[in-house]
């Protein structure tokens, strides 16, 4: 007994060290790993080194648990600042941007493939959501600083589009294998979405309070906590999904509440939940990719490729634009959102359900979703860092990198103790003093501990433990972080720094230019808030005659709080995008044509 346990207990941990050794080469050679996860459970497989996996039931019992502990912990470690300023635009994304990228895509499988309507109707939504795991890994870990309004567009769509892909998928391969017409069907599809929906956010926020209260109220040993908290996310996800919800929407928003509340055991729980999520990648990944017969994608490789091209091309970049153009983003922004629709392990995992539920061309349906997933993160995957430059997306850091360890203190206290590497570039390693709410408890320098009164002024590479309130620790991180890369450079923020709150009249005097009246009686900050709008990052700029006004530094809610000057600015530049224009824009394009028409017409006459 023990003896035929030891074979699949060995292969399966021999393939997750590989996938963890592997990721080595995969940073280094700029690969998206979640890619290399994949391709080593191909390799793997019945045409790699032969382990015959064929089962489609357990393949999807595991990927469905892996995703809920993922989009638990995006819920996790979203905080609330993020969905205030980009929950509508990633809501819109997530319900009508699915439902237009699985009817385009649905009309591109009819034409390849010659399916039946509901057939290529499921492939649409198959392939309809963005991947969480892929979208959240490669911006989170890709060292890319993005504007934080487009990053938190994209993880909210991600973390929130699967209940309406999935909801699509189950409802359509039902009717595949039924062969129903759905001509009766409109009023019990939007019973059955408002029941996911509703179902599954009421569930998931009562669990989020659940946990808090579980965790806050309770004193259990350390170490059962995270245990806990991820059981309890389990029995969220499981009780939605027996009762008619949604349980993937339930332990997202679960875990956007629980993140985002005073919680005990913090740190021990976003350390945990990080662990199991990189688990539960691997392990989802693996097993699908040894689900996977590649020998079998040849017969459907060249379509297959013309539709992941019809969804990266035509399907996404239609549906962003539809969806985001009312909310003023640039055409930059909607080029970078609808260029991020990673498609991933979701969609693989969607497309066991055709084999299941016994459909035509299940399996075909599944080669084809496989290949798509490959195009799509060998093409976009690589390529999010080049893009983001191109279309001058990236930001200058807020602060540089700071080498810190939080340790949470036993007890109900609100405290915790965060040990700082004094940077040398770091404030603090410049002789900064640390503030009398912040008073360091031990120092160790060279391997030696000394009280902070015998150590004096902390030297470059020491380790200071400080004993703070988590609400202080952003402000500890300025003074122990490096400088941030460019932050001094004055083609991005300007050769001199100007008063915020000072008249714009007075420096359009200063340099000839010309503005209105009411302008003039604006804060420069006023009219940097209000010509920006929205999402104000550091390094943007607005014109002023021969000047360039420029945001030097924002806050954590994005109030400007340092402005500088460029004299001689360096032009900005960025690519003209012949597409995603604004109704402002439209409204011009199309008077302009109009006017153009006006006066040829004379001229016709004349002749």
């Amino acid at each position: 007994m023990i003896e035929a346990m030891s074979l699949p207990i060995l292969i399966g941990t021999v393939l997750i060290i590989a996938a963890i050794f592997t990721s080595y080469f995969s940073f280094r050679l700029g690969a998206p790993l979640l890619l290399v996860f994949l391709l080593v459970g191909l390799a793997a497989g019945q045409d790699g080194l032969g382990i015959a996996y064929d089962d489609a039931r357990s393949a999807y019992f595991i990927g469905a648990l892996a995703l809920a502990i993922i989009l638990f912990d995006s819920g996790f470690a979203t905080p609330s600042a993020t969905l205030r300023i980009a929950a509508w635009p990633a809501a819109i994304l997530a319900t009508v941007g699915v439902l237009l990228t699985a009817l385009v895509v649905g009309v591109a499988s009819r034409i390849l493939f010659g399916w039946t309507w509901l057939e290529s109707l499921v492939m649409g939504a198959i392939v309809s959501p963005t991947d969480a795991a892929a979208v959240f890994f490669l911006l989170r870990v890709g060292g890319i600083t993005l504007r934080e309004r487009v990053r938190a567009t994209l993880e909210i769509e991600s973390g929130s589009n699967d209940p309406m892909a999935i909801f699509l998928t189950v409802v359509l391969v039902a009717l595949a294998v039924e062969n129903a017409s759905g001509s009766a069907t409109f009023t019990e599809f939007v019973r059955q979405f408002a029941l996911q929906i509703g179902l599954g956010a009421l569930i998931g926020l009562a669990g989020g309070v659940l946990m808090r209260e579980a965790v806050n109220r309770t004193n259990f040993e350390p170490g059962l906590y995270p245990i806990l908290v991820m059981a309890m996310t389990l029995f969220v996800f499981a009780i939605a999904a027996r009762v008619g919800g949604s349980g993937f929407l339930a332990v997202y928003l679960a875990g956007i509440l629980v993140g985002n509340s005073k919680l005990r055991h913090s740190v021990a729980l976003r350390r945990f939940s990080e662990t199991l999520t990189w688990l539960a990648q691997i392990a989802m990944f693996l097993v699908l990719g040894l689900l996977a017969t590649p020998s079998e994608f040849a017969r459907v490789l060249v379509p297959a490729i013309v539709l992941a091209l019809v969804l990266m091309l035509i399907a996404r970049p239609l549906a962003v634009w539809v969806c985001l153009a009312f909310f003023r983003f640039s055409r930059q922004e909607m080029t970078f959102i609808a260029w991020v629709g990673l498609r991933g392990a979701v969609s693989i995992l969607l497309a066991i359900l055709p084999i299941l539920g016994g459909m035509s061309h299940g399996r075909d349906v599944f080669n084809v979703v496989f290949i798509i997933v490959l195009v799509s993160l060998l093409v976009q995957g690589w390529s999010i860092a080049p893009v983001a430059r191109w279309l001058g997306l990236i930001v200058p850091p807020r602060r540089g990198p700071v080498d810190r360890i939080e340790l949470e203190l036993p007890g109900r206290g609100e405290h915790e103790i965060i040990a700082y590497k004094v940077l040398p570039e770091s404030p603090v390693g410049k002789g900064a003093r640390i503030p009398r709410w912040a008073r360091p408890a031990l120092i160790i320098r060279d391997g030696h501990s000394f009280r902070p009164h015998r150590a004096g002024r902390p030297r470059a590479n020491d380790q200071i433990y400080i004993v703070a309130t988590p609400a202080y620790i952003p402000l500890l991180d300025r003074l122990f972080a490096a400088p941030a890369e460019g932050a001094e450079d004055p083609a991005l923020f300007g050769e001199f720094d100007i008063d915020p709150d000072a008249k714009l009249g007075d420096l359009a005097a200063m340099y000839e230019a010309n503005v209105s009246e009411a302008d003039g009686a604006l804060t420069v900050r006023a009219y940097l808030r209000r010509e920006l709008a929205g999402d104000i990052e550091p390094g943007d700029r607005i014109k002023l005659g021969p000047v360039d006004v420029i945001v030097r530094k924002v806050d954590a809610k994005h109030a400007i709080e340092e402005v500088g000057l460029a004299v001689e600015p360096v032009p900005v530049a960025r690519p003209r995008i012949p597409v995603f224009q604004n109704p402002k824009e439209l409204r011009t394009l199309v008077a302009g044509y109009f006017a153009r028409r006006r006066q040829r017409k004379p001229e016709d006459t004349a002749e």
